[in-house]
């Protein structure tokens, strides 16, 4: 059967919910779930708890556990990344940067905060896939890094793998839906692209029905969107304007919306107006040390883990090559006339066909053409902060700063220049050979 890798095992909020899924399939549950990471405590706990949970349903799974990556891909056919390359300090830097400058709650996918990941990130992604085309040069990239464009496209133009990135923001998007309808998620069906955490409900129906007129006539009632509960992040005034302004409901939530836009964090007025202020959120730092907690108490008492599957499509993807049971999912690949008014090569987020053959891009044509618009000011960052980091030059990464929808909406050329300038200098141990 089956060699499936975890490369980042130790961030188990992924690995957890992954390896349940992937022990949901009776047809993977004979898989070898081989788990990788450069932290040998998170390793152990995900570690302890896969092999709790095999034993516990008397599945023939064999788990393997080491810190070799090379070993870990040796034959491998899937190989899940699920990596955060940096220290706490350096990622909680990032933040307290940008808001000195007025750019608050910078998120991982676009924006000062998200380039500096791709910074971090790409680098050691591009080294495991020279790693994979010598060890399973067959094997397919399940990529759930951030920022996911970033990273598909340097994977797409500079590497011979095989690769999707996978992201849940459309089923969560798809819940949050059906919870305005008031109609179980299953009713819900549609046809959604674009780029990562941009892409557009091009169709909407509820029960085989356009239910656009119906979300339109729900949102003229601003309570149903700005109440606390509205979805996972709180009010979700952003996408109500979006929808409005627009046309068309868009994949990711308010507080990220927020950040791939110029106009709703430009000035702290709008941003209370709006509600998109972050700071609410629990911190990275002390939600992994809560976790962590719970998990090590459930491996150490008699709790019997569940096998619930969730709506991650990496599982799906691999359940389709391996049984040749057709499924259709939403991935980021390379845009080869997919979408036809965004750029080519560029990285696009559209519905894939999956069977024993792989993975199949569904043909778009052209966007709206205020859809368009707005997914290439993203996508000039993405091509600009690849360039930058691939090439190692400070001066594209700069200038990818300069190209971002909301620096560019708050701070001059010379203000961009200082917080990049600040930026370099905490993320310095990155920039090996950077000119």
């Amino acid at each position: 059967m089956a060699k499936i890798v975890f490369i980042g095992a130790g961030s188990h909020a992924f690995s957890r919910l992954l390896i349940t899924d992937i022990l949901s399939f009776p047809d993977l549950r004979d898989s070898t779930i081989t788990l990788m990471d450069i932290a040998e405590e998170p390793l152990g706990l995900i570690t302890s708890f896969t092999k709790k949970l095999v034993k516990q349903q008397g599945f023939n799974t064999v788990v393997q556990s080491t810190m070799d990556r090379r070993q870990a891909l040796e034959g491998a056919d899937y190989v899940f990344v699920t990596i955060m390359v940096g220290k706490p300090r350096t990622l909680q830097a990032y933040p307290e940067i940008t808001s000195k400058y007025g750019i608050e709650g910078s998120h991982d996918t676009i924006g000062p905060s998200g380039i500096f990941y791709g910074l971090r990130h790409v680098p050691v992604i591009l080294d495991i896939c020279h790693d994979m085309e010598e060890l399973c040069s067959d094997a397919w990239l399940l990529s759930y890094a951030n920022p996911m464009a970033i990273i598909c496209w340097a994977v797409n133009d500079y590497t011979r793998i095989k690769n999707v990135g996978l992201c849940h923001s459309i089923p969560h998007t798809t819940v949050e839906l059906a919870n305005y309808f008031g109609v179980p998620k299953e009713e819900i069906s549609s046809w959604v692209a674009g780029i990562n955490h941009m892409a557009w409900f091009l169709k909407l129906n509820l029960c085989g029905k356009d239910a656009y007129p119906l979300l339109r006539e729900k949102f003229k009632d601003p309570a149903v969107y700005s109440r606390p509960d509205a979805h996972w992040g709180g009010p979700d005034i952003i996408r109500a304007e979006v929808l409005k302004a627009f046309g068309y409901f868009v994949s990711e939530g308010s507080p990220h919306m927020a950040t791939l836009i110029p106009y709703f964090k430009k000035r702290p007025e709008l941003i209370e107006r709006f509600k998109v202020n972050d700071n609410k959120f629990e911190q990275p730092a002390a939600r992994r040390a809560r976790e962590d907690k719970e998990l090590k108490q459930q491996i150490n008492s008699d709790y019997v883990f569940p096998i619930n599957r969730s709506d991650e499509y990496g599982p799906i993807i691999i359940h389709s090559i391996e049984t040749g049971m057709p499924s259709r999912v939403c991935t980021n690949v390379k845009n080869t006339n997919l979408i036809t008014n965004l750029p080519d090569g560029c990285c696009v987020e559209v519905p894939c066909l999956v069977d024993k053959e792989g993975v199949h891009p569904c043909y778009i044509g052209d966007l709206p053409p205020q859809l368009a618009g707005l997914n290439r000011t993203n996508i000039n960052v993405h091509e600009m902060a690849v360039r930058g980091i691939v090439e190692k030059d400070k001066t594209k990464i700069f200038q990818s700063l300069l190209l971002d929808p909301l620096t560019s909406a708050i701070l001059t050329i010379d203000e961009t220049r200082q917080m990049a300038e600040e930026l370099f200098q905490v993320s310095s141990e990155y920039l090996r050979d950077f000119n």
